[in-house]
This record gives structure tokens, C-alpha cells and sequence, in this order.
């Protein structure tokens, strides 16, 4: 049995998308921790066959995976290409794993009982169970796997990983597999790597295989896209308009500070993508993989076509469903810029007010202020800056603020909420 948390060793690799962590780890402990859009594996009980394979979406290749196992069950098995993971990824919603706290709030504001939750000794506590990278005590990086839960999306090589579930060799469980981790990749960015690996392969076509992830960008109209492919395009659009203060800010990264600072060095603060991706899509949905499945089953839809298939109180879904997205971009923007001028120009380089919890926090805000903006018409600067201002005079330099947990997060937009007159 695997004992967690689990720790080993990891290399890391500097590339132009995301920074991955190349790491070896046993079948047995992938077959836990990973899920696929097409596949998981859940324990038996059974000694002798260890695990069950169900699916969760589409159709995956039986036929395939049992050459898979007679392979595995070979004395001369070898497996020398990695399996790509994305670390973080949540099988129930498609989005990233948060902070603990984050996610009870998350969780609680969704109706949802907190599924990070333990008790010990009959006290309750928070589980933080987000991979992570850590550097050891001899100075080399390691990968932290917290818990058994499944967070780990397997990007390629489902069918290499899930081929040991039948195999009958129970032994081979304990086989080594080379792992490319991405941490915290948004769904999109996901997909991304997926096609280009197998289109590059002969008799697979592109779209095809963007659309197994639910994407599909070729020449794509708009009126197709999915909550979640929405805001990586308008996430990317504020890393690159000069209009907004987040250009040149935004890289896909982890969303813990200490991990970005450490990737991004000293050129000014930045924010990781899952961060934006994430607070501009929970203004249009409160569960993109259901949405991206949506569209494309049992065939694939526009986006009007599926807003009467599930309520959602997200604050601008109806802006989502009627195309609207300058209407969204605008929003964002502005409410971006009137941040800028209320609470990042001036500040001081070590203010709290430029890490993570605080642009979440600051999306959060924005999440409350966007159902009155829309309904009224009225999404300017000068808005938003009205609004805002109150909150000038924070310090978030103090040592209440510099908490980079998710009770950071509350502390800071609860401070925000109650200059502004938005407190509960």
C-alpha cells in the first residue's frame, strides 16, 4: 500500500509553455492519484485484481488496453515515454484544486459539502491537498503528493497507465512509470498539449483531438466556445493589451507565490494563469467541465443551445450565453484598471496586496459587484473606481494581511467588502 503524504525526487525542466517536473513514479500509485476524461481506475477489494476501470465520458479502447496488460505482464516490459499529468485538476468541475480554505468557501457557496474535510479525534480540520514542489533537506527538488484523492489528469498516455489495471501480474503494480507534472495547467492549456502530441502522429487529426478534451480551436467560431476556453482567450487578451494592468503579468505557473516567485524571478509581480482563467470563468459558470461536456454531446452545440440544460447563478452567464464577450472583456477590464489605480499603483513592493490570495480575493469582489454592473449598464472605470475607492486607504503591507493561505484570501477581501459596504 502506498502511504501518503508521498515525496520524491524531481527534476526540473524549463520550457516555453509551463515549467514541468519530471518525476518516476509506481503504477500502483498513478492508478489512485490520476483520472481521464475517458477512464479511472477504483480499488476491488480483490488481491488478485486490484483494480476495476470505469468511464467517465467518452468511449476508451478495450481492446487496446488488454494488449496493453498482456504486454505489461511480460518479463521484458519497458515503458521509456513519460505519461503527461496535469497536478491539481479536479475530475468533478475542471478546475484547479485551491487552498484549503478557498475550497471550503468554494464549496460552501456552491451548496457542496467540503470534500477536503477530516476529522480527527472529533475535531474537524481542512486537508490541503494540492501537489506541490519542495526542496528537501539535501537541496534537491521533491514532489509532495499529499492524499489518494484523484487530482491528476492524465494529459497523454491514459491508455499506458490504465493498461496495468489488466494486467494480471499483480507485481507489476509496483513498476516505475516517467511522469511529466504540470501544475496547476488550466483545461485549455491541457488540451493544447494533447493535440499537439497526437496530431502530430500519423492518421489523427487535430480537431478530433482537441475535441476528446471537449476543444476544438481551429478556425472555431466563437458562438462554440466553452466557459473555460472563453477566459484562457480573454486572459490572454489582458497579458497583451496595453490597456491592461495585468500585461506582461500573467504566465502559467503554480498558483502557490513561493513556487512563482521562484519561476519568475525578479521582474515585477506576477499571477499565474490558473488564477485569471479561473476568476473570469467563475463569472460564467460555476462548473466548466460540464459545460465544455454539454456542448459537445450528443452533438456538438453553440452556446445558447445549452443554457436551459442546468441553473446556474453565476454572475454573468447570461452574458456568456448571448455572445457577449466584448460586453465580459469590458468588465474585467475596467474593474482591472480601477484595482490598478486604488490598490497596485501606489502600493509598496512588499505589500500583500500583489500576491495570489489577493487577486482572488479581488476577483471575488468582482464576482459580487458584476450581477448590479451588467443589469444597470454601467461597467466603467470611473465605476468600478467609485466603488473601490473606500478601500484606498488599506494597508496591506500590515502583518494581518501576510497570510498566504486561503484565510489570507478572506482576510483581505473581507477588509476590502467592509470599506466598500459590501460586508455580510
Amino acid at each position: 500500500m502506498t502511504t501518503f503524504p508521498y515525496r520524491t525526487k524531481a527534476l526540473r525542466v524549463r520550457q516555453e509553455l509551463a515549467e514541468c517536473w519530471v518525476v518516476a513514479l509506481p503504477a500502483r500509485l498513478l492508478l489512485d492519484v490520476c483520472f481521464s476524461d475517458v477512464l479511472t481506475a477504483e480499488h476491488t477489494g480483490d488481491a488478485s485484481r486490484p483494480y476495476n476501470l470505469g468511464g467517465i465520458q467518452r468511449e476508451y479502447r478495450e481492446k487496446r488496453l488488454q494488449e496493453i496488460g498482456k504486454y505489461i505482464d511480460r518479463d521484458d516490459t519497458a515503458f521509456p515515454n513519460s505519461i503527461i499529468l496535469a497536478a491539481n485538476s479536479r475530475p468533478s468541475d475542471g478546475m484547479t484544486e485551491d487552498d484549503p480554505v478557498d475550497q471550503a468557501e468554494e464549496d460552501a457557496e456552491e451548496g457542496k459539502p467540503a470534500d477536503n474535510l477530516e476529522i480527527a479525534d472529533g475535531n474537524p480540520s481542512l486537508i490541503d491537498r494540492r501537489w506541490r514542489i519542495e526542496v528537501g533537506d539535501d537541496g534537491c527538488h521533491e514532489l509532495v503528493i499529499p492524499t489518494k484523492d484523484k487530482l491528476a489528469a492524465v494529459v497523454d498516455g491514459q491508455h499506458r497507465l490504465f493498461g496495468f489495471a489488466k494486467a494480471k501480474v499483480v507485481e507489476r503494480l509496483e513498476m516505475e512509470m516517467i511522469c511529466a507534472i504540470y501544475l496547476d495547467l488550466p483545461k485549455p492549456f491541457q488540451a493544447q498539449i494533447f493535440a499537439t502530441i497526437n496530431s502530430n502522429q500519423k492518421r489523427v487529426d487535430k480537431s478530433l483531438t482537441y475535441e476528446m478534451f471537449g476543444y476544438n480551436i481551429d478556425d472555431e467560431d466563437p458562438s462554440f466556445w466553452s466557459p473555460d476556453k472563453l477566459a484562457v482567450f480573454l486572459t490572454r487578451r489582458l497579458g497583451s493589451d496595453d490597456a491592461s494592468p495585468l500585461k506582461g503579468r500573467i504566465v502559467i505557473a503554480p498558483k502557490k507565490d513561493a513556487q512563482l516567485a521562484a519561476l519568475t524571478g525578479h521582474g515585477g509581480w506576477k499571477v499565474s494563469t490558473a488564477v485569471v482563467v479561473e476568476g473570469i470563468a467563475r463569472l460564467l459558470t460555476s462548473n466548466p467541465k460540464t459545460d465544455a461536456n454539454d456542448l459537445q454531446t450528443p452533438a456538438k452545440a453553440r452556446r445558447a443551445d445549452i443554457q436551459e440544460r442546468r441553473k446556474d447563478r453565476a454572475p454573468l452567464r447570461a452574458a456568456y450565453f448571448a455572445g457577449q464577450d466584448i460586453v465580459i472583456y469590458t468588465m474585467v477590464l475596467n474593474y482591472l484598471v480601477a484595482c490598478n489605480e486604488v490598490f497596485w499603483s501606489a502600493a509598496p513592493a512588499d505589500s500583500f496586496i500583489f500576491k495570489t490570495v489577493a487577486v482572488q480575493a479581488l476577483f471575488d469582489i468582482l464576482r459580487r459587484l458584476a450581477p448590479d454592473a451588467y443589469e444597470r449598464k454601467v461597467i466603467s472605470v470611473e465605476y468600478f473606481r467609485s466603488i473601490l475607492q473606500p478601500a484606498r486607504g488599506l494597508n496591506f503591507s500590515e502583518d494581518k494581511y501576510r497570510n498566504a493561505s486561503g484565510s489570507g484570501r478572506s482576510i483581505i477581501r473581507r477588509a476590502i467588502e467592509e470599506q466598500i459596504g459590501l460586508a455580510n
